[in-house]
């Protein structure tokens, strides 16, 4: 017998010969917090992001471009990486290359762009898939069409999120979103942009991967 066999005949050896019930997590969170409107959670998501020193704007389906425009504009940026299987990269495509900026496309293998990626690309933008209101944190589901590399790697990163996809808290937005159903190989959680901290417990904010975060909180026309 080998010492991996002896040792997982050992753990069998001491494993409880049953099982103990197990904890009724939904019924705790059903009493954690208290049902919130959509524009509640929004707002509360919206002050705990910023509180990581994120960037938030309310945007709306026809404004949205002209809001992504402007904040390229402001932070002296005329590229920007988008994904062209998607419909908000479409959109993206169609709108700002007449306006003077440079769309880039995620369309082939990393190896053979790195160089570029890693240091001609200043921004991107990603959808999220949802948000937590409770701790202001982003859902990202990387796939084929938007790399992980997308959110991880431009040093400013701009994340399309529909205001109607933010949750009260993490177990209600794996419940709602069906996790239990399967999962991506990544998913990302993100709460601001990239930071660090050094054994004087002194947080630094850009210390690697994106070195800022914009949201654009899609919200419902006023109509």
């Amino acid at each position: 017998m080998s010492a991996r066999d002896r040792i997982l005949a050992k753990l069998r050896a001491a494993a409880p010969s049953t099982v103990g019930a197990q904890p009724d997590v939904a019924s705790w969170y059903a009493t954690y917090r208290q049902a919130e409107s959509a524009s509640e959670k929004a707002k509360r998501f919206r002050h705990f992001i910023e509180l990581a020193h994120a960037e938030v704007h309310s945007v709306h389906a026809g404004n949205w471009l002209s809001t992504l425009t402007t904040v390229l504009r402001n932070k002296g940026l005329d590229q920007i990486l988008v994904s062209e299987d998607t419909t908000h990269g479409c959109a993206v495509l169609d709108e700002l290359p007449p306006q003077g900026f440079t769309c880039q496309t995620y369309d082939m293998g990393i190896e053979a762009w790195k160089s570029e990626m890693f240091n001609a690309t200043p921004a991107s933008l990603t959808a999220a898939r949802a948000a937590i209101a409770e701790t202001g944190t982003l859902i990202l589901w990387p796939d084929a069409a938007e790399p992980r590399l997308m959110s991880l790697v431009p040093p400013v990163h701009i994340v399309l999120l529909e205001a109607l996809r933010i949750y009260n808290t993490f177990h209600e937005a794996m419940t709602a979103e069906g996790w239990a159903n399967g999962l991506p190989t990544n998913a990302l959680l993100i709460s601001g942009p990239s930071k660090t901290a050094d054994i004087q417990q002194t947080l630094a904010y850009g210390a690697h991967g994106p070195k800022e975060l914009v949201v654009l909180m899609m919200e419902e026309d006023a109509a």
